[in-house]
């Protein structure tokens, strides 16, 4: 029986098995359905049409690429039956065991023609990506040169590139905590290969899917399709992180980038797609979408692969939360009625909308930790300054609030509207024990983060000065915020 055991490309490569032959867990494959796979993949791969996507994954010294056995056919079939089907009963076995699937490691070697200097059962970077090569002893136990591993294991191994996807010249292979995400990320690419090596095959060309998006946004796009997926099936609920690897293991250029979601943005980004936050968090996630530029001539599409702003900010999270509330969460008009927005190159329209509070309250929640009492606290203050900003039109004090950099100038700032509240009649907007909370850390010492409780604070007043049509009346008299948002 196999399980995923928690090593990447084992269980990208058992989720791809389990996906090819239509099982919905790895324990549901049988031996029937392993020879069947192998099948499979051999006829795959010692197509011409993949030995340029297989030397990516495994170099060209592995038996598929061979340029050496271009003229012999015989020897490609020899090296697919040893390392694809070595998990067939009557392949002798050591008593030793693998380390990834606890499985008795293979006793022949996985070269074509038996070497003796080639340990048994060993594999290299040829079957294993981003190893060392042969003969060579760092990184391995006991001085021995290879890892010992059993014939599951290398077949497994063999079918994580078909569960993975091209782009920019490397390979994305995405795996997580959640077994029922790893499967759909791998039952995903796939679809997508199966279908494009097909097309190959038929117009007798090299296979070249690449498709049209950065790394991380194609990641966080899948992504969003399986926790809905997940949302309606309901059959996992459990809090998960992500983790993708953006690798080449050619000769000529190997790299490896790893891109990593931890818990708490996999939860808040499973909470925005909702149908509470799904339609005010799309506005959001539109925003934020890069517009190629067009080439030259206004002819042909842009070269540069489409990306999301936004998530490719995810992956900074929880780090750089502050910058990414200022720059995504963050929306005001300004005095030509448009709305500033996350980035110059977004592809957004005019006349955005505020974001929705009640998304910031989650962000904070679910990446920041925050509590709610300081929630309520921060979302109080911004009522009551937008309340006091809209009876008095105190447009200055907006301008003022939004643009300083400095925390004393800040503090009076809000001293001075205060202080002119009070004159007027009016109670205090400012209580000492709720401002210290959200600005101070002690007497007269501003808190590290007061940016952040500012830009909180902002984020709710736009809202609410939104709600009572503030800025609707007030966008003449408004000076240009693009101007000071850039400025900062």
């Amino acid at each position: 029986m196999l399980n995923f055991c928690g090593q990447p490309l084992v269980d990208v490569g058992l989720a791809t098995l389990t996906a090819l032959q239509g099982k919905k867990t790895p324990d549901q494959l049988s031996l029937e359905d392993l020879e069947k796979a192998a099948d499979t993949l051999a006829d795959i791969f010692l197509d011409p049409c993949m030995s340029g996507y297989l030397s990516i994954v495994f170099t060209m010294n592995a038996g598929y690429t061979q340029p050496g056995y271009s003229k012999t056919p015989e020897k490609k079939a020899m090296y697919a039956q040893k390392v694809l089907k070595a998990f067939l009963p009557d392949v002798p076995r050591q008593t030793e065991k693998d380390i990834f699937l606890g499985l008795p490691v293979v006793d022949y070697s996985f070269h074509v023609e038996e070497k003796g200097s080639a340990m048994a059962g060993r594999a290299f970077r040829q079957h294993i990506p981003l190893l060392t090569g042969e003969d060579v002893i760092n990184f391995f136990p006991y001085g021995e040169a290879g890892i010992p591993v059993s014939g599951e294991t290398l077949l497994a191994i063999q079918a994580f590139p078909l569960g993975s996807l091209k782009i920019g010249g490397k390979l994305l292979t995405v795996h997580s905590d959640n077994p029922e995400v790893t499967l759909y990320f791998a039952r995903k690419f796939l679809d997508l290969n199966l279908k494009a090596i097909q097309l190959a095959r038929q117009n007798k060309e090299k296979f070249s899917l690449e498709v049209p998006r950065a790394e991380r946004t194609l990641l966080i796009e899948v992504l969003v399709e399986a926790t809905q997926s997940q949302e309606e099936g309901r059959s996992n609920e459990r809090p998960f992180s992500v983790t993708a690897y953006h690798f080449s293991n050619s000769g000529q250029g190997p790299a490896l980038q790893i891109f990593h979601l931890p818990m708490q943005t996999v939860l808040f980004l499973t909470m925005m797609q909702s149908a509470r936050y799904r339609n005010a968090w799309s506005k959001v996630v539109q925003r934020a979408w890069q517009q190629p530029p067009a080439r030259k001539g206004g002819k042909g599409e842009s070269s540069t692969s489409p990306k999301n702003y936004l998530y490719e900010d995810l992956f900074s999270l929880p780090e750089n939360a502050a910058e990414f509330l200022r720059r995504y969460l963050l929306v005001i008009p300004s005095s030509s009625t448009t709305f500033l927005q996350p980035s110059e190159e977004s592809a957004s329209g005019n006349q955005a909308e505020p974001v929705n509070w009640e998304i910031t309250v989650q962000f904070l929640r679910r990446i920041l930790n925050m509590e709610k009492e300081k929630i309520e606290q921060i979302r109080t203050l911004a009522d009551t300054l937008a309340d006091y900003i809209s009876q008095q039109n105190d447009s200055r004090f907006f301008w003022e609030f939004y643009t300083q950099n400095r925390y004393d100038f800040l503090r009076n700032a809000l001293l001075k509207a205060n202080l002119n509240h009070v004159r007027r009649g009016n109670p205090p907007l400012l209580q000492f024990d709720p401002y210290i909370q959200v600005f101070e850390e002690g007497y007269e010492l501003p808190s590290a983060d007061w940016k952040l409780a500012r830009d909180l604070v902002l984020i709710r007043m736009v809202e609410r000065l939104y709600q009572l049509n503030w800025f609707g009346t007030h966008a003449q008299t408004l000076p240009d915020l693009s101007e000071a948002e850039n400025a900062s």
